[in-house]
Parts: structure tokens; sequence; C-alpha cells
């Protein structure tokens, strides 16, 4: 249906009653009334929550078509002023209706979702802030089986582990943790029958190991869970089990020390330019918002230096753009750093703030009303890439940043501060990757090697120096003994002169040495590729 020009959310809704499909309507169903039965400050609140929604880069099509419609629903159905309405009770009649009239399920997906955002808006509205989206987690359900004492004191060894975790990651490292712990006790609980600490053998972990190996796990994946075993004994040990020394004492398996994975510079213009071009291009409000929120995001990971969750976490108050930096509070580790921004960076940042909208809080940046989450950085960045045939991901840009700084000469202490690193080892490791430096000692020391042992490979085109250059020497010589030749023209060819002789001595033979005089008598540029006596070139004005 398309929208009237002159818009008004009232006269739109009742368009859209009229012609509603109803057909299959059960005889005597409560039907929405129209707006001029509403009270008049519903109406008003309509207006705003369109302005909310389309701010917060929701398409116009998809708002007007269902989250306009369901939040009228609600209206028309309740007939109550919003401030009386319960947000958790009087929202479901929409839907009852909806479904009444026997819409596809498609349909029926699309309306919820719109009344979930519909019932988000009325508690902002209110101040009651974002409702929880966290399931607690059931420590039960998943240690089904297992010794009391051993679901007992991980449950405790979570509680203590859990202050150093971020807030914003919280439930996702609880899950992590459990994930972790529970695979391997799992296995001896109900492979190898382990009931009592006491029971556990060094074999069985050993057991275990050559049993996720042979299921197909990576070794890095059983490194993992060693680490997390063995790290819970030193927590048993410390609370007064009796640990054997044996159990503490398990080696990791090696596994391949891969380098960082970093954009070429080539690569790096291609993937801006996609970014800048997306920006551009956009037509819809939602589109460019989209695009520029995906720029700012692009330049904080590329030339920030910044992880993805850093970038989902920054704050309003964080920004210090007048001074080209912002803060990362909370980082990895629980650790704050400054973060310094480039005038593109800056740009980019201001460009997105103008479009960002109002949100539940003061994350920077909010898609459609919410704090960003890594999957939509990642999907917009990894489409980007593929539409240039680069490869990327968020953190890839992150070890490019590095990777860039310590090639143009920036001291790796810096970058160590920069990037958040609490191991210096941690960035040198940038510097295993590609370090434009030792390539340049490398090709530098490696040349003259060649040139030492003669074997010097000729340079491309050498063979059309070797033809022309002295024919157009003994060019020049004849003209300069022309009597009438004027002293302008005298200088003119003298410079011509030079010209030849500086190509010619760059592509001389090894061994040859250099000179800086065209009258050495020990220069003869001509003879290095011809057969001729040497010629010594004596010009007087």
């Amino acid at each position: 249906m398309p929208t009237p020009k002159a818009f008004s959310v009232a006269a739109y809704y009742d368009r859209s009653l009229r012609y509603a499909r109803g057909k299959h309507l059960p005889e005597g169903a409560p039907r929405p009334s129209p707006t001029s039965h509403w009270p008049k400050e519903n109406i008003e609140l309509l207006e705003r929550y369109r302005a909310w929604l389309i701010e917060g880069g929701n398409s116009e099509m998809v708002t007007n078509m269902y989250h306009l419609t369901m939040a009228g629903h609600v209206f028309g159905l309740t007939l109550k002023p919003h401030s009386e309405l319960d947000p958790d009770k009087d929202l479901d009649c929409a839907l009852e209706y909806v479904q009444a009239k026997q819409l596809g399920a498609s349909w029926i997906m699309k309306c919820r979702i719109s009344l979930q955002k519909f019932r988000r808006f009325l508690r902002l509205q209110r101040g009651l802030g974002e409702e929880s989206q966290i399931t607690p987690f059931d420590s039960t359900r998943v240690s089904a089986g297992l010794p009391p004492w051993v679901v007992s004191e991980l449950e405790r060894y979570q509680r203590l582990m859990q202050r150093n975790w971020r807030d914003a990651r919280v439930e996702e490292n609880i899950r992590r943790f459990w994930s972790g712990h529970l695979r391997m006790w799992h296995f001896f609980v109900e492979e190898r029958n382990v009931q009592e600490l006491k029971d556990l053998k060094r074999q069985h972990v050993l057991d275990y190991v050559d049993h996720r190996l042979g299921e197909g796990y990576s070794v890095s994946g059983v490194n993992n869970d060693l680490r997390n075993f063995h790290t819970f004994l030193v927590f048993l040990q410390e609370s007064g089990y009796s640990v054997p020394q044996s159990l503490l004492r398990i080696p990791g398996l090696k596994q391949p020390d891969p380098l960082p994975r970093y954009l070429t510079d080539e690569q790096v213009k291609k993937l801006r330019e996609e970014v800048e071009q997306n920006v551009q291009e956009a037509k819809l409000a939602s589109h460019r918002r989209l695009a520029l929120l995906v720029r700012a995001a692009f330049y904080l990971l590329w030339q920030g230096g910044m992880r993805t969750g850093e970038v989902e976490e920054l704050r309003l108050e964080d920004l210090d753009l007048p001074q080209k930096r912002l803060s990362v509070r909370d980082g990895k580790g629980k650790k704050d750093r400054t973060v310094y921004l480039t005038e593109t960076a800056i740009h980019a940042l201001q460009e997105y703030l103008a479009v960002r909208g109002e949100g539940s809080g003061d994350h920077v940046f909010l898609y459609r009303n919410a704090p960003l989450k890594k999957d939509i950085l990642r999907d917009r960045l990894k489409y980007a890439g593929e539409q240039v045939g680069v490869k990327v991901y968020p953190h890839r840009l992150r070890h490019t940043c590095a990777t860039q700084l310590l090639n143009v000469g920036c001291r790796v202490t810096s970058i160590q501060r920069f990037l958040g690193h609490k191991e210096l080892g941690t960035t040198m490791i940038y510097a295993r990757a590609h370090d434009q430096t030792v390539a340049d000692d490398y090709f530098a020391a490696m040349e003259r090697v060649e040139q030492r042992l003669d074997i010097a490979s000729e340079p491309e085109g050498i063979e059309d120096v070797k033809v022309q250059e002295p024919a157009r020497l003994f060019q020049l010589i004849e003209r300069l003994e022309l009597p009438e030749m004027c002293l302008e023209e005298r200088l003119d060819i003298a410079s011509q002169l030079r010209q030849a002789l500086a190509v010619v001595r760059t592509y001389a033979p090894p061994g040859k040495g250099t000179h800086s005089s065209i009258e050495d008598a020990n220069f003869n540029p001509i003879g290095a590729y011809c057969s001729i006596p040497s010629v010594h070139i004596t010009l007087r004005f």
C-alpha cells in the first residue's frame, strides 16, 4: 500500500483499516476502532513512535506496513490512554486479532516482532529501561549425572572467575565456562566412573585427549580444555583439596603457532573504497544510516585497532573528538586505554552521530534503536569484502593496524600500549608476520652477496640500453664538433650527455664501480657494453 503524499499516521492507519482483509475473521470477534475513537494522546504517541523507528534506521516501508499497524491495533482494540496500558498484558490482543484473521505464518511472525518493538518503545518512554534478554543459566540441567561436589565447586569457581568478566560478556562467558569444564567431567564420570577426586588418574586425562582427537576436534580446542582443567585443579588445591601433582603436570599438545592474518595495503584500499562507495550510493535513509555506521566502525577497527566488543560497548561519554581520541573502558582484562583518532575517523564518526537516533542508553553505535551486536558488523564487513574480493572480518582489521604501524617505524612499545597488550611478546607476533625493516635489510644484504659472486641478474631492458645509449652518445659528440654551434646549444647537448651517461652507469655490470665525473679516465660506460676504446670527453666553452 503506497504511503499518502500528505502523510499522517492517523490517516494512514485508518486507510489500512478500511482495506484490511477480514473475511476469515470469526463473527463477533473484536475489531480495532479507527483513530477517531482513540484518546488524542495515543495519536501523538504513534507519531513519536514512527519518528523513533525511522531515526533508528528501520525501513520506512516496514515501519508503515507492520510496526505502525500493530501499534494501531493495540490502541484500536483497547481504547485506553497509552499511560494506562500494561506492556506485558494489554498488547497481546493485537496479536490475537491478527491470528484470528488466519494470515500466513510469515506475516504472523513479523507482526509478533513488531509488537515486541512497540512493547520496548513503551517501556523506554516510561523510563523502565530495557527488558532483560538474559536467560538465567541453569547449571543443574547441564550437570545432571555429575557428583554434587563437582557441581558445587564449579559454581564457586565460576563466581570467582566472573569478577574478571566484562558486564557485556557475562552471559556468554558463563555458558562458555560450563561448556568447557563439563566436557571433561562428563567423560571422567560416564566413561571412567570417577566419583571422587582421589579416583581421578593421569591416564584418564590422557584418555580424554585421545577421545577428543579421535572425534576430529582441533588441537587448540583440546588444549583449551586442558588449561581449564588445570586452573580448576589449582582452585581446588587452594581450597584445601588434595590434588596429585601428576594431574597438575600434564603438558598440552604441540600446536601450530600461526601468524596473524592481515590485509595488504592494496586490500585495505579496495575495502575502504567499497565502504565509502556504499555511503555515496545509498538511496534510502535507512540504507545510508547503516552505511555510515559501518564506515565509522570500519575506521575504528582498522585505524584505531579496536576489538569488536570494544566498538560495541563504546559510549558517547568516551568520545573526545576535539582532542582526537577516545577511551576504551573495561577492555579485555578489565583494562582501560586511550585510542587516538585520525581526521578521517573523526569525520566518519561525526557523520554517523548526526543520524544516530535515540536508543535505550548512551551506546555510540545503535542498530534499530538497540546497541550494536557483533554479528551485524561481521556480516556487513564480510559482505563489503566479498564485493571486492577481500576476505575480511573485524579482528583482521586490528591485525592490519598493528602490522602497518610496525612497518612504518612506530615503536613496538607504543603499539603495545595502543592495542592494550599485556605482554610485549603478543605485539611482537606482528613483527613475525611482516616486518618491512627486516625485508629491506634482507634484500639489501642479498644484493651485496650476489654482487660479490657476480651473479646479479641483468635488469629488464638492459639490451636496449646496450644498443641505444652508446649510439646516442656518439651522435651528441659529433654535434659538438660542429664549429657553428652556439653556446646555448652546446649547454643543451652537455645536459643530454649527462643524462645519457647516468642511464648507462645505472645499468653498468657488477664490479665496474661507480663514478661521479664523466672525465674519469677509468670510467668507460660505452666500452662496458661495446668493444671500442674508452672515450674521454672534455667540454670547453
